[in-house]
């Protein structure tokens, strides 16, 4: 089954093709990073349009490159949740429209799903059960997968997600957007052991997250420091280290507590923080003192991608799964509500 995958939950304009034969075999995607920088963040509105703008010449993109034309396609997969409703109906109106003109089914598939199964894309593959930290600008989860839609949600962020948090704290230090990128460059520079920043909700048991305080510890810092004079591109460094070891050292020590809670030996890390280096290499280590193994997609993978669209809604149409013609989206959408189904391709 060849399938045509459109991402545009946000500001990333994603489209590939997966067969389900020879895997991925093209896919294209243009960010919206300098179209938003100016205004600090996502602007919905801006983010709709361009994805009405870019979506049929990256369609017309990816066919080219895989050597493919329209009526090779035998479905298509679109984001239909969760993600800015604009921009989430821009993807869906697209490929209903084409699957309606071009007689093959259409589905909505969970963009956290898409994220959780990108691994998948890699020549190693992860097998269930495992447990996945899901962790993006938008979510920042932890769930036990013992198949493609079956989920247990074991802990969640109860304000801000993890790449929220650091896109929010680079911008109250002033760093542009996206932070993320912004922090971990500056922690690549920043003098280990000058600032030490609390790790939140590690104290007590659960599988929670809330970063929300350590951004506010985070601001208190740097104000106290300019305050003083010391505002300098060093405090920035250093201060920036600080943070992203208490956000990976946070991270790391709730995955280990799921890992000992679930019996599992396997994590999966997925969404745009997962292409945080640091994060990797703490996961890592810890997963080799358990004798476990950590999987993650390559770094073009971790963040919004038509792949992982694709993928996912390959497994569900070649289960028998698809949608009406009628174009839904939905903002928000529980993962652990959806059907399960069985991977055969």
């Amino acid at each position: 089954m060849l399938v045509l995958g459109l991402e545009t939950s946000c500001d990333e304009t994603g489209v590939a093709l997966y067969d389900s034969e020879r895997g991925l075999l093209a896919d294209a995607l243009f960010s919206q990073i300098d179209l938003h920088r100016v205004y600090g963040g996502v602007v919905p509105e801006l983010a709709s349009r361009d994805h009405v703008k870019r979506m049929l010449p990256l369609i017309r993109q990816v066919l080219d490159e895989a050597g493919k034309v329209k009526t090779d396609i035998d479905a298509i997969a679109y984001t239909a949740g969760p993600g800015l409703v604009g921009a989430l109906l821009v993807g869906a109106s697209c490929a209903q429209a084409l699957a309606f003109a071009w007689g093959i089914p259409a589905l909505g598939v969970h963009h956290m799903e898409g994220h959780l199964l990108a691994p998948m894309l890699e020549e190693q593959p992860p097998r269930f059960p495992f447990v996945a930290l899901l962790v993006s600008g938008g979510h920042t989860q932890l769930v036990r997968v013992d198949g493609i839609g079956r989920y247990e949600l074991l802990g969640e962020s109860v304000d801000d997600a993890a790449g929220e948090a650091f896109d929010k704290t680079a911008k109250l230090m002033g760093l542009s957007y996206p932070g993320g990128p912004e922090i971990a460059r500056l922690a690549l520079q920043g003098t280990p052991g000058r600032f030490v920043f609390p790790r939140p909700m590690t104290d007590r048991p659960g599988l929670d997250f809330s970063f929300s305080g350590l951004k506010t510890f985070t601001l208190n810092t740097w104000q106290q420091c300019q305050a003083a004079g010391d505002n300098g591109e060093q405090t920035r460094c250093d201060i920036a280290l600080a943070f992203q070891q208490a956000v990976v050292e946070t991270l790391v020590i709730k995955c280990k507590r799921a890992l000992k809670q679930t019996g599992l030996n396997s994590l999966v890390i997925a969404g745009g923080v997962s292409a945080n280096q640091s994060l990797r290499l703490a996961l890592e280590k810890m997963l080799g003192e358990l004798k476990g193994q950590v999987f993650y997609a390559r770094p073009r993978f971790c963040t919004d991608n038509g792949a992982m669209i694709a993928y996912a809604g390959c497994q569900r149409l070649l289960a028998g799964q698809s949608d009406g013609p009628a174009i839904a989206v939905q903002a928000r959408w529980p993962m652990d509500r959806l059907p399960s189904c069985e991977v055969v391709g």
